[in-house]
C-alpha cells in the first residue's frame, strides 16, 4: 500500500512537472519578482469581483490555444501553440510575446467541464476584460460579442452547454492606435510616454453557478450627513414579491438587518457611524440575499464605507475639496499600472496590491489611475488599505488643438458618430463597473485634450450620472469653466500659472525626474525624462525641493497635485520605482515626511 502511494505521488509529481514545463515566460525583456510564483495551474487564483462575492466559481485561467490569423479569414485548424491566460499576447507572461497586427485577429480556444453540483443552476461566464472586440463560441455556437478593452462583461451559457466536455472559442480583435476606440499609452511603435499594444484577454475569465433568479448589480451610496447608506440591488428575472435581504456587519457583529422589495431601493440607517479616509480606512461588510416565496434563491457578500468627497469655500475665498466634510488636500503619483513582465496584467495578486502599499509608505493619500483601468481585486485593495482615486477615462482618438495655460478658445476635436458612440458606450461601462467602490472620488473623461470632444456636454452628463463624485473635465487639457476642477500640467516644477476663484484648482501632473538605474532598463538605449540626474540622493533632493515650492502653491490655491510618476514604464525612467519594483529611486523616509509636511500645508494658518 505504501508503495502504491509512493508510486501515485511521484506520477503527479512527474506529470505537474511535464504540465509546468509546456510554459515560460517569453523573451529576455525585464522581470519582477513576482514573475517567477507564477504557476500555469494557478494563475491569479483569488476571487475576482469582491463587491459581489458568490461563494462557487470556478477559473478559467491557464493555458489555452492560441492563433493568430487574418481577419478575413475562417479560424486556423491547427493552433499556433498555448498562450497563458489572462496575460496579454504581447507580454512575456503569456509564454507568446508576439504582436497582433490591427489586420489580424487573436484565437482562443480551450475545453472545460462543469462540477457536477452544478447541475439545475445556471452557468454564467465571466470576463474581467478582452481588449478590444470579442466575440465568445461555446460548443460551436456563437453566444455573443462585446465591444471595450477596460470592463466586465458576461454570458449566461447554460442552453449552450453539452454533455462533458464543453468548448470554448474566443475571437478578438483590436486596431490599437489604428483605431479610435479608447487604448490608453498602447500604440503600434512604442516610444517616449507610449507603450507596447495589449490585445485579448488580460483579467481574469470564470465560471460561476447562479440560479435563474440571481443578482446582477449591487451598488451603496452613502450619505454621512443623514447616517445612511442607499443599497440599489439589480436582478435578474424580476417578480413582484422578491425580497432584498441585507445585513450589515460591524468588526464581524451583525449592526443592522433589512429588508425590501426587489426592484427599490433601500436606505439604511446606522447609528454613529465609523467614517473612510486614508487614517482609517474603515469597511462595513454585507450580506445580501435574495429571497423568493421565503426561499433564499442567491446570497453575496460585499461592502461599502461611510466617506463623502465634496467642495466648499475656504475662509481665505479658495475652493477646497472636502473628504467627510473637512478641508482634505489630495496628494499622489500618476499611476500607470504598467508591468514589464505581463503588461496590463500584474503577475500575481500581491504584485497589484504593492504598488498601492508603497504609494502610502511613500506618505501619499492619493493615486491619479492614469488612463487605464485597473481589476476589481485593484480598487477593493484601495479601499482596504485607504487611498483616494482619480479614474482617468482611457485615451483615445485623435488630439486636435491644445491649450493648457489658458482657457481654451480653439476648435475641439470633431469626432466621427462612431467615435463618439464608442467613448460614451465605454464611460459609462466604466463608471457603471466602478461605482461600487468607496476609493474613487473623481471621474476624468479627457486628459490634455487627448481626444477631448463636447467638454461641457460630456462633463454634464458625467456629474449626473454620478453626483456623489467630483468631475475633472479635463486634466491638462483644454480648459473649460464647466465640472468640479481646474487641473493645471506643469514640468517639471509646480507652478500655479493658472486659477480658478469659483472650481477647486490642482495640479494634475508635475516632477517627471528621471534616474536611470543600470540592470533595471526595460530598454538601455532609449530611457526618457523630464529631467535626468545620476543618484539617490540627487533625486530626492530635487524632489524636496519641488516639495518646498508646493508648501507654498498649496496655500496659495492649490487643493490636490499629483506627482509623475509610480514606476518607470518601458523607456520612461521617471518612477519612484524602477520599472520591476525592484528599487526604489528615492530615500523614502526623506520623501514620506515631505509628502506629510504638503498634505499638511492645508491647515496651516
Amino acid at each position: 500500500m505504501n508503495l502504491t502511494r509512493l508510486f501515485l505521488s511521484y506520477a503527479f509529481i512527474l506529470c505537474s512537472n511535464l504540465i509546468f514545463a509546456q510554459w515560460e515566460p517569453a523573451g529576455e525583456k525585464l522581470k519582477t519578482e513576482w514573475a517567477n510564483e507564477v504557476n500555469p495551474d494557478n494563475v491569479l487564483p483569488e476571487y475576482p469581483r469582491p463587491v459581489m462575492e458568490r461563494e462557487d466559481w470556478k477559473n478559467l485561467n491557464g493555458l489555452w490555444e492560441y492563433s493568430i490569423a487574418d481577419r478575413n479569414t475562417d479560424k486556423p485548424s491547427v493552433p499556433d501553440g498555448e498562450i497563458l491566460v489572462p496575460f496579454p499576447i504581447e507580454s512575456s507572461l503569456s509564454g507568446v510575446m508576439k504582436r497582433v497586427e490591427p489586420s489580424q485577429v487573436l484565437w482562443y480556444d480551450r475545453n472545460f467541464t462543469i462540477p457536477q453540483e452544478w447541475n439545475g443552476k445556471n452557468i454564467k461566464l465571466n470576463f474581467g476584460a478582452v481588449d478590444w472586440k470579442t466575440e465568445i463560441w461555446i460548443n460551436n455556437v456563437k453566444i455573443g460579442s462585446h465591444t471595450g478593452g477596460y470592463t466586465p462583461f458576461s454570458f449566461d451559457i447554460t442552453p449552450f452547454l453539452k454533455d462533458g466536455e464543453q468548448e470554448i472559442s474566443i475571437r478578438v480583435w483590436d486596431p490599437t492606435n489604428e483605431g479610435p476606440q479608447p487604448r490608453g499609452k498602447q500604440v503600434r511603435e512604442p516610444e517616449g510616454i507610449y507603450y507596447t499594444p495589449v490585445t485579448g484577454i488580460w483579467q481574469t475569465v470564470w465560471l460561476e453557478p447562479v440560479n435563474r433568479k440571481s443578482f446582477k448589480k449591487i451598488n451603496f451610496t452613502p450619505d454621512i450627513d443623514n447616517n445612511t447608506v442607499k443599497l440599489e440591488a439589480k436582478t435578474t428575472d424580476f417578480q413582484a414579491g422578491d425580497i432584498v435581504e441585507v445585513i450589515v456587519l460591524e468588526d464581524g457583529k451583525e449592526i443592522n438587518r433589512s429588508k425590501f422589495a426587489a426592484g427599490e431601493s433601500s436606505d439604511i440607517f446606522l447609528s454613529n457611524p465609523k467614517l473612510w479616509s486614508p487614517e482609517s480606512p474603515f469597511l462595513y461588510r454585507t450580506i445580501i440575499k435574495l429571497i423568493r416565496d421565503k426561499e433564499t434563491v442567491d446570497e453575496v457578500k460585499s461592502y461599502f464605507a461611510m466617506r463623502k468627497i465634496s467642495k466648499k469655500r475656504d475662509e481665505n475665498g479658495i475652493v477646497r475639496m472636502q473628504l467627510n466634510n473637512e478641508d482634505y488636500f489630495h496628494f499622489g503619483p500618476l499611476d500607470q499600472g504598467w508591468w514589464p513582465d505581463g503588461l496590463y496584467t500584474a503577475p500575481t495578486d500581491e504584485a497589484l496590491k504593492y504598488d498601492i502599499v508603497k504609494t502610502k509608505e511613500m506618505g501619499y493619500n492619493m493615486i491619479r489611475k492614469h488612463v487605464k483601468v485597473e481589476p476589481a481585486r485593484w480598487y477593493t485593495h484601495c479601499d482596504e488599505l485607504g487611498i483616494l482615486v482619480w479614474q482617468d477615462m482611457p485615451s483615445g482618438d485623435q488630439q486636435k488643438d491644445w491649450q493648457m495655460r489658458k482657457y481654451f478658445e480653439g476648435n475641439e476635436l470633431v469626432r466621427s458618430s462612431e467615435s463618439e458612440e464608442i467613448f460614451r458606450e465605454e464611460w459609462q461601462e466604466i463608471m457603471d463597473y466602478l461605482r461600487p467602490y468607496p476609493s474613487i472620488v473623481m471621474w476624468v473623461p479627457f486628459n490634455e485634450a487627448w481626444g477631448q470632444f463636447k467638454t461641457e456636454e460630456i462633463t454634464e452628463w458625467t456629474s449626473n450620472y454620478d453626483p456623489s463624485r467630483l468631475i475633472n473635465s479635463a486634466s491638462g487639457g483644454n480648459h473649460f469653466q464647466t465640472g468640479d476642477i481646474l487641473d493645471l500640467h506643469q514640468y517639471p516644477d509646480p507652478q500655479l500659472y493658472l486659477y480658478d476663484a469659483n472650481r477647486v484648482t490642482v495640479l494634475g501632473e508635475y516632477g517627471g525626474i528621471g534616474l536611470p538605474m543600470e540592470g533595471h532598463l526595460w530598454a538601455t538605449d532609449k530611457n526618457w525624462g523630464y529631467v535626468q540626474f545620476e543618484s539617490t540622493k540627487e533625486v530626492t533632493d530635487k524632489y524636496i525641493e519641488y516639495a518646498e515650492t508646493l508648501k507654498d502653491l498649496v496655500r496659495a490655491g492649490f487643493s490636490g497635485a499629483v506627482y509623475t510618476q509610480t514606476t518607470d514604464v518601458e523607456g520612461e525612467v521617471n518612477g519612484l520605482m524602477t520599472y520591476d519594483r525592484k528599487k526604489d529611486k528615492m530615500n523614502i523616509k526623506r520623501i514620506s515626511k515631505a509628502n506629510q509636511e504638503v498634505i499638511d500645508a492645508l491647515n496651516v494658518k
